[in-house]
C-alpha cells in the first residue's frame, strides 16, 4: 500500500489542508514533528508523562486541524503551543521535577577547596541544580516563554504564534525571566541576550 505522504509536499500547511479530506495525510505532520515535541515535553515533565502528553498533543492537533491557519507554512509553533497548554495541566509536576533537580544537586555537592569553588562558579554543569530551582520559581507564563526559546529553540515570532500572544509580550516575558534567573544565580547569565550572543 502506498502511503500518500511519502512524497512530501513543501510544507505542513499542505498536509494539514489535504488531511481535511484524507485524514491519513496528517501522518506526515506527525512523522516530521513528533520526536521533537516528545523531547520537549520529556525535558519539561520527565519521560513518564512525555508519551501521554505528546500523543495527546497530536490527537488534539488532528481534531483541530481545520482551525490551523494555513498561512503559516510550518505546524511546529502550533504544535508547541498545544503541547505547552497541555503541559500547563501538569504545572505542579513540572515545578516538583525542577525543585527535585535543584535538591539533588545540593545533596550531591561534595566539600571543596577554594580552587574547586572558583572552577565551580564558571562551570555550566554546576548551574543546572540552581538553574532548575530558579526556573521553578518563575511565573508559569515566563517559564513557558523561556523554555520554548531555550529548550525548543523557537524564535520570538514562533513563540508568539505558539502562545497566541503579541511579539512584545514574548520579549518582555523573556527579559523578566532572564533578570530573575540572573538574580537567583548570583548574576550568572545562563541565557545570553541577543546582543551578548
Amino acid at each position: 500500500m502506498h502511503e500518500p505522504y511519502l512524497t512530501a509536499p513543501p510544507d505542513d500547511a499542505v498536509w494539514i489542508e489535504r488531511s481535511w479530506d484524507e485524514p491519513e495525510c496528517f501522518g506526515a505532520v506527525f512523522d516530521v514533528h513528533y520526536a521533537e515535541i516528545h523531547r520537549y515535553v520529556s525535558r519539561r515533565l520527565g519521560p513518564q508523562a512525555a508519551d501521554d502528553v505528546s500523543a495527546e498533543t497530536f490527537a488534539l492537533a488532528f481534531r483541530r486541524r481545520r482551525r490551523f491557519d494555513l498561512s503559516h507554512r510550518s505546524a511546529r509553533p502550533w504544535l508547541y503551543g498545544i503541547a505547552t497548554n497541555l503541559i500547563s495541566r501538569h504545572r505542579r509536576d513540572e515545578v516538583r521535577l525542577l525543585r527535585a533537580v535543584d535538591r539533588l544537586h545540593a545533596l550531591a555537592e561534595p566539600a571543596r577547596g577554594h580552587e574547586d569553588e572558583v572552577t565551580a562558579k564558571v562551570s555550566a554543569q554546576n548551574v543546572k541544580g540552581p538553574l532548575a530551582g530558579a526556573i521553578a520559581a518563575l511565573p508559569a507564563a515566563q517559564r513557558d516563554v523561556l523554555l520554548l526559546v531555550a529548550l525548543a529553540g523557537l524564535s520570538y515570532d514562533e513563540v508568539a504564534q505558539a502562545l497566541d500572544v503579541p511579539f512584545g509580550t514574548v520579549s518582555s516575558r523573556l527579559n523578566r525571566a532572564r533578570r530573575k534567573l540572573r538574580k537567583a544565580l548570583g548574576e550568572t547569565n545562563p541565557l545570553l541576550d541577543e546582543e551578548e550572543a
